[in-house]
């Protein structure tokens, strides 16, 4: 099909090459062969007068030229597949969707663990990727590579819709032969204590907790940064330090390891968690399903 001269089956052709960055790699993520995907890549330069795409090696590197034209058209390619393609009514018991969410360890944990269950029974062929969060996680939602984001709200955008799922209470917490942890708790020997802190995606990006004191103008002694949530106790098994994790995951791992909770000397705000979603699929039918179900979810959810 031709609109304005341009074979509309070559957009197709644009969004796997700008996806896989690899001709033979695009050609079989759209089912065609290499020279078909070759040609098309020469009749998109010959349409758009530029080059679009060179060689590095394998690789291939997009110009200017096609680095503007990825967003419209991914945005047109997943508006047709919601608006057009998928309008018909979800029926999550014959359903085999398969949902990719951006989620932490401690959300699959405390949370998400929860919603797989749950979708296990009401509908059995619904299937998930779920994946570390990082920092390209809004880039990912506006490609369409990811269905929702489950992360504290502070780290969402307002280009996407979302919605906050339940607060939660940062607490401190040591090993409990940590003889620091008994007896007054002050905001001095916090900061003078050796801290395990969680970071995700770029490693200077603060910790949640960590906007709070640089309100404060200080910056606490970082002795151990992991990279999950979970890391975090065993980090803390016999020594002196501490960390600042929600109060969920603390009673997680409680029954599996000694540990001794105090609570912070200082007004952190509350640990919000919130679920993001592409604004592409505000109306899609199974979108709208898989967040109520996790809203639900949330609303059974305690501390």
């Amino acid at each position: 099909m031709r609109f304005k001269g341009l074979d509309l089956n070559l957009l197709v052709a644009f969004d796997a090459l700008m996806t896989e960055r690899n001709l033979t790699a695009a050609a079989r993520s759209i089912n065609l062969s290499q020279p078909a995907m070759s040609a098309a890549m020469a009749r998109l330069r010959g349409y758009f007068q530029d080059e679009l795409f060179t060689m590095s090696g394998r690789k291939l590197l997009a110009t200017p030229r096609a680095e503007m034209l990825a967003p419209a058209v991914r945005g047109i390619l997943l508006q047709l597949q919601i608006s057009v393609l998928c309008q018909s009514a979800f029926d999550p018991t014959q359903s085999d969707r398969r949902f990719r969410v951006m989620v932490s360890d401690f959300m699959t944990l405390v949370f998400f663990r929860k919603v797989v269950e749950r979708v296990a029974r009401d509908a059995p062929s619904v299937a998930f990727d779920l994946v570390s969060p990082a920092d390209a996680g809004e880039e990912a939602l506006r490609r369409g590579d990811l269905d929702f984001l489950i992360l504290p709200d502070a780290f969402l955008s307002n280009a996407h819709p979302k919605a906050i799922l339940f607060e939660d209470t940062l607490v401190c917490v040591g090993c409990s032969s940590n003889e620091e942890l008994y007896g007054p708790f002050s905001f001095e020997k916090y900061m003078a204590m050796g801290h395990v802190v969680t970071r995700f995606g770029n490693p200077h990006r603060p910790a949640v907790e960590d906007s709070s004191l640089l309100g404060f103008g200080m910056e606490r002694r970082v002795e151990v940064t992991v990279p999950s949530f979970s890391s975090i106790p065993p980090m803390l098994s016999g020594t002196r330090r501490i960390a600042t994790i929600p109060l969920r995951l603390v009673k997680h791992f409680a029954a599996m390891m000694p540990l001794k909770v105090v609570d912070l000397p200082l007004p952190f705000p509350a640990f919000v968690e919130a679920v993001q979603w592409p604004a592409q699929q505000n109306t899609d039918p199974a979108s709208i399903w898989m967040r109520q179900r996790l809203l639900e979810e949330a609303a059974r959810t305690d501390i």
